[in-house]
């Protein structure tokens, strides 16, 4: 198994802000409890505030290999752990032709120059440390929640013709889920539990100042004002932070270092992707603009 990882938490919170992951001290904490205990982290909170970055940014930190499974409706096992290589299979039966029989292939066509690992079994099979980064798993089933259960229970995967492999190590596992279905209490139990929220005024300025090469203190703070105030109307999505981040690149290709009602009006597209919610804030933009950066809204 593998050494810890951190070193205490404030060691967890600098190096990811060396990497330009600006987590606060909650944030911190659970990666470095993750590392000790062994245990998954389930990462929940609005698309676009940072969960999927936090397990590519912690993979970063420690040097270990980002193993991703993305999920969707209609993931199995197939796809999500492991499967044969029929057509290989296939090829190597016929090259057998009548010389061999049944019982003489089966052996060899289980073998592992026919087995297709997916990333939950190379996660498990590696020797190196891993980062597993299961993105979305509230767009799963049930019976394939139920799998990944079973396997981050115990870090082993059963494969009948093979037999059982264990873990080299214990891999950092990230589950995400931005809340499209209710997960079941026994994956929650599982795992350490994360919210991650639309950052604070604060927070966010910060984060544009650390991603957006070019952009100066003054527009940052005007991006993060006028982004915190729209996420306070009655839309149908609410800007993430990756889309501020696009406003702000945006802006500083344009070579804007001012944001009035009519550069805002021109370039709200890359912020929001909505009809109805461009029309509400270039309303907003034109009705109320010194609401829209107001620090007391």
């Amino acid at each position: 198994m593998t050494d810890h990882r951190f070193a205490d938490v404030s060691g967890v919170r600098k190096a990811l802000s060396d990497a330009k992951y600006l987590a606060d001290e909650g944030t911190a904490g659970i990666v470095y409890l993750a590392d000790r205990l062994g245990k998954p982290v389930l990462v929940e909170g609005p698309a676009g505030t940072g969960k999927t970055q936090l397990a590519k940014s912690v993979a970063e930190i420690t040097g270990a290999r980002l193993i991703r499974l993305q999920c969707y409706e209609g993931l199995d096992e197939s796809k999500a752990l492991y499967e044969w290589n029929y057509k290989k299979q296939l090829l190597r039966i016929q090259a057998e032709g009548d010389s061999s029989t049944w019982s003489d292939v089966e052996e060899d066509l289980f073998s592992e120059e026919f087995l297709l690992p997916r990333p939950l079994l190379e996660a498990i099979r590696a020797d190196e440390p891993v980062v597993l980064l299961v993105d979305e798993v509230d767009r799963v089933e049930v019976e394939t929640e139920a799998l990944l259960l079973e396997i981050l229970s115990e870090y082993q995967v059963s494969i009948p013709e093979l037999g059982t492999v264990e873990a080299h190590q214990v891999p950092l596992v990230f589950l995400t889920s931005n809340g499209t279905r209710e997960l079941s209490e026994a994956l929650k139990r599982r795992c350490l539990y994360l919210y991650i929220d639309y950052p604070d005024l604060e927070r966010e300025r910060e984060i544009v100042s650390a991603k957006v090469p070019g952009v100066d203190e003054n527009l940052a703070d005007q991006v993060a004002r006028i982004v915190r105030s729209i996420r306070q109307l009655d839309l149908k999505k609410d800007p993430s932070v990756s889309e501020t981040l696009d406003w702000a690149r945006t802006l500083v290709l344009l070579g804007i270092d001012q944001i009035d009602a009519q550069t805002a009006t021109d370039t709200v597209n890359v912020l929001l992707k909505y009809r109805t919610d461009i029309d509400k804030v270039v309303k907003e933009f034109a009705d109320n603009p010194a609401e829209l950066t107001d620090t007391s809204a």
